[in-house]
């Protein structure tokens, strides 16, 4: 049995809309395209477009990579997409994506997807479930129950193999685990049982290696300033074996760089306890991982170890908790640190005898060792000709953070000499969404995975 190649073109929701029609011409024999667009804050983002269209509520930059996809399908590609771009609607973005496919009169192909994903009437319905407790703070679910917003749990590979096995061409799913969505297509194509933890947890490393895209390939790489051409950066392909080892490589002629040091940084990028590495499908030890580059742009990963997964699966959930905005001014000349500084103690101060004691607020001096506190001497600070104020707040009440967005501008006048950088105009105030993670028994949660093709 062949091994199978399986590329990821999207590491986040924002990542380069090209990208996927890009790898695909670049790796023309690539088996599965993964796209993986959902961060914990992106259901909150998906709720807002709901709340104003129902229609929407997924990642509708999909719609355009589908859309960019079509000719290479026309030309007889069979790459196949798994993607989480559904959101919180995958229905609503299988329907886009038919009807992209009918305009261009594609009317074969199959689109799979998965729900069951929302477990937020559960939540809602028996906040005193102990397993709803936040697992960062230990605090109760009821402490926010009444202001959740969206509560999704982190499915595994079942139910996209299922859409896989029926022939999907395309799987929308809304929130799955990363990794899964590399693991579904190995099962699928190698047949592997349940029980075989071992391979499940080589396809559940391959999955965690290019779910962050260029991660994999030299981005954000302690010596990204040596890796070539990352203006071209190539994204991250995986050639999974049926014994669940895997090689990590990327296309020929692009940019940055596959190596035994990008993969182990990838390897120990957000993991926690590596021998205890938790996902729906598997609980995988990365203790016994052997990682040899064996030529150029070609690394080979093996020796996972799996054991069962856990009666759980991890919820991402959000509520509503207030506002918050944020103001930038530029101070130049001498003393700027200083003078910048006792700005924002002064937005503050107008602010508390206004009669708004704010919840939250943070004053920070950019290039000034505002991102590692205590990093500069003073008397390098004391140097310094020109810094970024950056004034933050948060606030339950959205009147008091619109007051502190009309204090801002004016410093201009009011402020010392060198103010300037002001031409965005009045910060814009925007409503904050708390993260609860937690835990949901599966047995309470009914993954449901379907066909719709492009034909009706």
């Amino acid at each position: 049995m062949k091994s199978i190649l399986i590329g990821n073109a999207q590491g986040f929701w924002g990542d380069s809309i090209n990208a996927p029609a890009r790898l695909v011409s670049q790796q023309p024999d690539l088996d599965y395209l993964t796209l993986d667009y959902l961060a914990e804050v992106s259901m909150s983002i998906l709720a807002l477009q709901k709340e104003r269209d129902p229609a929407t509520g997924y990642a509708r930059d999909f719609v355009e990579v589908v859309r960019s996809l079509i000719p290479f399908w026309r030309k007889g590609s069979k790459v196949r997409v798994i993607t989480n771009a559904g959101g919180l609607n995958p229905q609503g973005c299988a329907q886009a994506c038919a009807e992209v496919l009918r305009q261009a009169g594609i009317r074969r192909m199959k689109i799979g997807v998965v729900t069951g994903d929302d477990v937020l009437p559960v939540l809602r319905a028996d906040p005193g479930t102990k397993t709803f407790t936040n697992l960062e703070t230990g605090e109760p679910i009821t402490k926010i129950s009444g202001s959740l917003v969206t509560a999704n749990a982190y499915l595994g590979a079942q139910p996209i193999i299922e859409a896989l096995n029926a022939g999907a061409d395309i799987v929308i799913t809304g929130r799955v685990a990363d990794p899964s969505l590399t693991v579904a297509p190995c099962v699928a194509e190698f047949g592997w049982d349940w029980n075989d933890h071992d391979r499940i947890a080589g396809a559940t490393i391959a999955g965690h290696l290019i779910e962050c895209g260029t991660q994999a390939t030299g981005g954000i790489s302690t010596d990204w300033l040596e890796i070539p051409d990352p203006a071209n950066i190539g994204f991250p392909v995986v050639e999974v074996n049926p014994d669940g080892t895997c090689f990590v490589t990327k296309p020929m002629r692009t940019g940055g760089v596959v190596n035994e040091r990008t993969v182990k940084e990838q390897l120990l990028y957000e993991i926690g306890d590596p021998d205890n590495y938790l996902s729906p499908d598997v609980t995988v030890s990365f203790l016994s991982l052997q990682v040899r580059e064996q030529k150029k742009n070609r690394v080979r990963v093996s020796g996972a170890k799996g054991r069962p997964a856990t009666s759980s699966y991890k919820v991402s959930a959000s509520y509503r908790d207030g506002f918050w905005a944020q103001g930038t001014l530029t101070i130049f000349g001498r003393n700027a640190v200083v003078k910048a500084r006792r700005c924002g103690e002064i937005i503050l101060q107008r602010l508390r005898e206004a009669g708004y004691e704010l919840q939250r607020s943070s004053i920070e001096c950019v290039g000034a060792g505002a991102c590692m506190p205590g990093l500069l001497e003073k008397s390098i600070e004391a140097e310094l000709l020109e810094t970024v104020l950056r004034v933050a707040v948060a606030d339950p009440r959205r009147e008091a953070v619109e007051r502190f967005a009309k204090e801002m501008s004016p410093l201009i006048t009011s402020g010392p000499q060198g103010v300037t950088g002001y031409a965005a105009g009045r910060p814009r105030v925007h409503p904050v969404f708390g993260y609860w993670p937690c835990l949901i028994e599966k047995a309470r949660v009914k993954p449901q995975a379907y066909i719709a093709t492009t034909n009706g």
